[in-house]
């Protein structure tokens, strides 16, 4: 069998085939780029059904890659997918605290999840970063919490939390009520390729 063996061209040809499924959508450039990185993480052109971006989010996650920001995950899972290496040559770095021993007791005592635990000790680092959810749908709650009660701003939200409990909720919420931009799918879909799939979308506008 003859098949594709060098990853660039893979990767051509992958976004040549998810092109005919965006058509009918009216995207504009830089946002086909974010919606067919998503299709392809995920092998579903029927993303493209639920995919949301605020209008301001492209230019907000550029703008916040260009000074140096830095990107804070719910899980591993979603900072090991992130080109580190490409971030880093913006200046920035990758963040995750679900597995620090102190936040696992912080969370066991307040009775909440390590993710919430996690974004809370975070806390002012997010202001003009980049959140990045794609596991915890209590992390994303818990961050859009710290927006309103807490004045937090980060410059961009990519939440894609997956899953059957407070997932699509917690994405409604962003979509409906969101006062910082974000990068969204909406329904019990998403999950950690997806939200560092749309990480690498918008950084590579800036080149790889």
């Amino acid at each position: 069998m003859e098949y594709i063996k060098d990853p660039m061209a893979i990767e051509t040809r992958s976004m040549e085939i998810i092109a005919p499924y965006l058509a009918g959508f009216n995207l504009d450039e830089q946002s086909i780029k974010v919606f067919s990185r998503i299709i392809h993480a995920a092998g579903d052109p029927d993303y493209a059904n639920i995919i949301r971006i605020h209008p301001e989010a492209i230019a907000a996650g550029l703008s916040a890659l260009k000074a140096g920001c830095n990107i804070f995950c719910d899980v591993e899972m979603v900072r090991t997918g992130i080109n580190k290496r490409r971030l880093a040559e913006l200046g920035g770095q990758t963040y995750c605290l679900v597995a620090d021993e102190a936040v696992a007791q912080e969370a066991k005592a307040a009775g909440i999840t390590r993710s919430m635990a996690a974004m809370r000790k975070f806390g002012a680092q997010l202001n003009g970063a980049i959140v990045a959810i794609g596991n915890a749908p209590t992390a994303l709650f818990e961050v859009l919490k710290m927006i309103k009660e807490d004045s937090i701003k980060p410059a961009l939200i990519i939440g894609v939390p997956v899953g059957f409990v407070g997932a699509a909720e917690s994405k409604e919420l962003l979509h409906t009520t969101s006062s910082v931009p974000y990068i969204t799918v909406l329904g019990n879909k998403g999950g950690s390729p997806i939200a560092a799939a749309s990480v690498n979308a918008v950084m590579y506008m800036l080149g790889r």
